[in-house]
């Protein structure tokens, strides 16, 4: 894939060490410590498998963004992406097409423009056009492991947004939160879409879905659900305007 400029941002794929290293320094400061110094990095043994696509200011060139890309050739591959330590994906295994798992997505702790998120949307979907993938998959991750914290948004997950039989993960983590079991209350919408990390709204917004438990990430102080998308199934209308953006 090109590079992909758009005012005040521009994204494109890691090309050297010292790239994938700006990466991994992100995102332990957006993950573990906000406060980090330089020499602090998450890595793991992922990421040599991986693309990394980087969403930098146009001006200077400061790392903003970072997402990781881990392209299989079909469902048969879905145990050896970093989800399946998490989750038992079997369901998938018969998916007939190019899938994408997209991890670690990270914002600069100090950024808070949404134009960010716009313009990494817009790179993947020029990935996504160039490569023929046919379904988005990963983790969507919420701060924090305090499940009464985003009540109305697992309620929300539960009363609209819940993978296809066909397609749900089952149970795996030894720490989960089963919320479409547990949770007995009608969500408040407007809360429960607020409190959303921002990647996980464009999933659902396009007609993602998510499993129907949340694991409790301990190491990364996160509790993050499985989250999927089909091409497909993603409204024609928002194709065209996420076709218009990537153009």
């Amino acid at each position: 894939m090109r590079g992909l400029n758009k005012g005040r941002y521009s994204a494109r794929f890691a090309e050297t060490e010292m790239d994938l290293q700006a990466a991994q320094a992100l995102r332990y400061r957006a993950f573990v410590d906000s406060t980090a110094t330089s020499g602090l990095r998450d890595a793991d043994s992922y990421d040599a498998r991986s693309l990394h696509l980087l969403v930098e200011e146009t001006a200077g060139t400061r790392l903003v963004a970072a997402l990781r890309l881990l392209p299989l050739q079909r469902g048969e591959d879905i145990s050896t992406c970093y989800s399946a330590q998490f989750y038992e994906l079997s369901a998938l295994s018969d998916f007939d097409g190019p899938m994408l798992e997209m991890g670690r997505f990270c914002v600069d702790p100090d950024v808070h423009d949404p134009e960010v998120l716009r313009v990494a949307w817009a790179a993947i979907t020029r990935f996504v056009d160039e490569t023929g993938v046919e379904l988005l998959f990963g983790c969507s991750s919420f701060k924090g492991i305090k499940t009464e914290d985003y009540t109305d948004s697992f309620a929300l997950l539960k009363e609209r947004h819940l993978a296809p039989k066909r397609f749900l993960p089952k149970v795996k983590a030894p720490t989960v939160f089963r919320f479409a079991q547990r949770l007995r209350r009608t969500a408040d919408t407007r809360r429960g879409m607020l409190s959303m990390p921002p990647l996980l709204r464009s999933y659902l917004l396009m007609g993602g879905w998510v499993s129907d438990h949340a694991v409790v990430d301990h190491d990364l102080n996160t509790l993050h659900v499985f989250t999927g998308l089909e091409v497909r199934a993603i409204p024609d209308r928002r194709k065209r305007l996420m076709r218009a953006a990537a153009g």
